[in-house]
């Protein structure tokens, strides 16, 4: 059994390469800029990814022109070309409104359910505890992913899951993205071009997150350099390349 366990002190880097990994977003590319990098590298390696995204993304958007219906639909296209440019294995949506995620005991089951469906070796979300998160979604989604693991792991939660079959799973390792007080970095060098065109893969967001990044050549050349110094900056913390910088927690 591979041993994903955190060391007793110190920063981390690269886990083994999981069987399985569930990326769990807020919106669509959430997962992209938290995790892309480490997503593509681990997809090469045979890793059977997935992301789960909880809203549907129906709010993203300056554009009033441009109605949430289109907008929902727009979206759930822009992160299955997302998922095609990381190599990741499926995209989920569980369509809660956009703006409206509220961390209940339904979403908390919800997210149980689905890791113990998928198994993963590895949970990767936003992190919950980061001061000054402004956004709510994210900060649900954080909250619904940590309390969902801890549920998936013991049987006694959600017993109605099991008695349709499913049985309990404790991933080995979560990683959370956009941490307040990360500890544990991965290697995403020769991948961060992987991430930079899933994100590219999300047009209806140039504006809103990516400065106008394919709107212009200038633009797409400015949001690149922008993600490859990103990943350069994390990975002169840890000694490496290019690396995406997480908080560890061992479920």
């Amino acid at each position: 059994m591979v041993d994903y366990r955190v060391p007793e002190q110190g920063m981390t880097s690269d886990l083994p390469v999981p069987r399985r990994a569930l990326a769990i977003g807020a919106h669509p590319d959430d997962a992209e800029f938290g995790s892309g990098g480490t997503l593509a590298k681990w997809a090469a390696a045979g890793t059977e990814a997935t992301i789960l995204v909880l809203t549907d993304g129906s709010k993203g958007s300056w554009d009033p022109s441009l109605s949430p219906s289109d907008l929902v639909r727009m979206r759930m296209n822009e992160q299955t070309r997302a998922a095609e440019a990381l190599g990741v294995d499926s995209v989920l949506n569980l369509s809660h409104v956009d703006g409206e995620l509220e961390y209940t005991m339904e979403l908390r089951a919800e997210v149980c359910l689905w890791i113990r469906r998928l198994r993963p070796d590895v949970v990767l979300t936003h992190d919950p505890w980061r001061r000054y998160m402004l956004h709510p979604d994210h900060r649900a989604t954080g909250w619904a992913a940590i309390d969902g693991v801890v549920a998936a792991r013991d049987h006694l939660f959600f017993p109605e899951q099991l008695a349709g079959g499913l049985a309990h799973h404790r991933p080995g390792t979560m990683l959370l993205w956009a941490a307040d007080e990360p500890d544990h970095h991965e290697d995403v060098t020769g991948f961060v071009e992987h991430k930079v065109a899933a994100l590219l893969s999300h047009s209806s967001q140039a504006t809103t997150t990516m400065d106008g990044a394919g709107h212009s050549e200038e633009a797409t050349e400015a949001f690149r350099l922008e993600i490859d110094d990103r990943a350069r900056t994390a990975g002169d913390e840890a000694g490496l390349s290019r690396a995406e910088a997480f908080k560890r927690i061992t479920p």
